[in-house]
C-alpha cells in the first residue's frame, strides 16, 4: 500500500453510514484471493493499481487490468479473483449521483487525471470536509466519471442453456480461428439461426465475442509474464503480428507496451513482485 492510502479495516458496508455522496477507500489483496458474492448499496468504480481484477456476474465477466477501472452499479451481485497482489483503489457514489450511468458492468479506460484524483481521494479522510480543497476533488471527480470511456473487456454470456455451456467451455480455452459453422453444428442448427440466436443473446456477433474472449485469455497470460509470441500461438493466431492488431484496437496500447506498463506499476508499490505475485 501506498505511502498516504488508507486500507479498509472490517467490511465496506460500515463506511457507508457517512452522508458524503463519495467514498474513496483502497485494500490490498493477495495473489489468487476470491472475494465471494456480494452487492453494495452503492455504485463503486474500482481500479487495481497493480495485477489483475476479474469480476463475474451472472450476466458475464469482466476482467481489469492494472490502471483501468470497473463500473459496477448499485444491487449487482458480484465476486472478485485477483491474479497478482493487487492493490486497489476504490470510489463508492450515492445513487442519485448518476442516474443516466448504465444499468450493468463496465471496464472504462482511466485518464491520468481521474488517477491522480483518486490517489488524492483515498488519501482523504472518510469524513473529509465539504468545503474547500477536500470537497473540490470529489466534485471534479463526480465530472470525470461521466466521461469515461469503455473498452471492450467484458464476455457476456447467454441465457440460452446449450449456448451458454458452449460459451463457458469456449472461455476456458479460446481460440482465435474457431469457426461459426463448428459451433451451429455442434448445436444443431443452421448458420444463419445461430447467427441470429448468438447476437440476441449476447448482444456481439460471433467473431466481436470471440476477440473478446481472447483478450480476456491474453491480459492473465501477459501478466503472469508470458510473450507476446507465446500468447498468441496459445489462442491459435497465425502469426504475432495479427494478435498485437487485435489487442492494440481493443486496449489502446501494443501488447509490449502493456507488457511495460504492468513493470512501471510494480515500480510504484510498496514492495518487489515476488515469484509468488506473478
Amino acid at each position: 500500500m501506498r505511502m498516504g492510502q488508507r486500507r479498509v479495516i472490517g467490511r465496506v458496508e460500515q463506511y457507508f453510514s457517512d452522508t458524503r455522496p463519495i467514498i474513496a477507500l483502497c485494500e490490498t489483496f493477495s495473489d489468487s484471493h476470491h472475494v465471494q458474492a456480494h452487492l453494495h448499496q452503492r455504485s463503486q468504480l474500482f481500479c487495481p493499481m497493480s495485477g489483475l481484477a476479474m469480476a463475474s456476474t451472472s450476466h458475464g465477466t469482466w476482467l481489469v487490468p492494472c490502471r483501468r477501472a470497473l463500473w459496477i452499479p448499485a444491487g449487482v451481485r458480484h465476486d472478485l479473483r485477483m491474479q497478482g497482489v493487487v492493490e486497489m483503489q476504490s470510489l463508492y457514489f450515492d445513487t442519485a449521483m448518476f442516474p443516466d450511468m448504465p444499468d450493468r458492468c463496465r471496464v472504462v479506460a482511466i485518464s491520468s487525471l481521474m488517477r491522480s484524483l483518486m490517489a488524492e481521494a483515498v488519501a482523504l479522510p472518510i469524513e473529509y470536509d465539504r468545503e474547500g480543497r477536500s470537497a473540490a476533488i470529489m466534485k471534479l471527480i463526480g465530472y470525470e466519471v461521466g466521461r469515461l470511456h469503455e473498452l471492450p473487456l467484458s464476455l457476456p454470456l447467454p441465457t440460452d442453456k446449450a449456448l451458454a455451456r458452449r460459451c463457458l467451455k469456449f472461455s476456458a480455452s479460446p481460440k482465435a480461428n474457431a469457426k461459426i459453422d463448428d459451433w451451429a453444428d455442434s448445436l444443431h442448427l443452421t448458420r444463419r439461426t445461430f447467427t441470429r440466436l448468438f447476437r440476441r443473446e449476447t448482444g456481439l456477433s460471433f467473431v466481436a465475442w470471440r476477440q473478446q474472449a481472447c483478450i480476456l485469455a491474453a491480459l492473465p497470460k501477459l501478466t503472469a509474464g508470458a510473450s507476446v509470441t507465446e500468447t498468441a500461438a496459445d489462442l491459435g493466431y497465425d502469426n504475432p503480428a495479427a494478435f498485437s492488431t487485435l489487442f492494440k484496437r481493443t486496449l489502446s496500447v501494443a501488447p509490449r507496451e502493456y507488457i511495460r506498463s504492468i513493470d512501471r506499476s510494480w515500480e510504484g508499490s510498496s514492495r518487489l513482485p515476488t515469484e509468488s505475485d506473478l
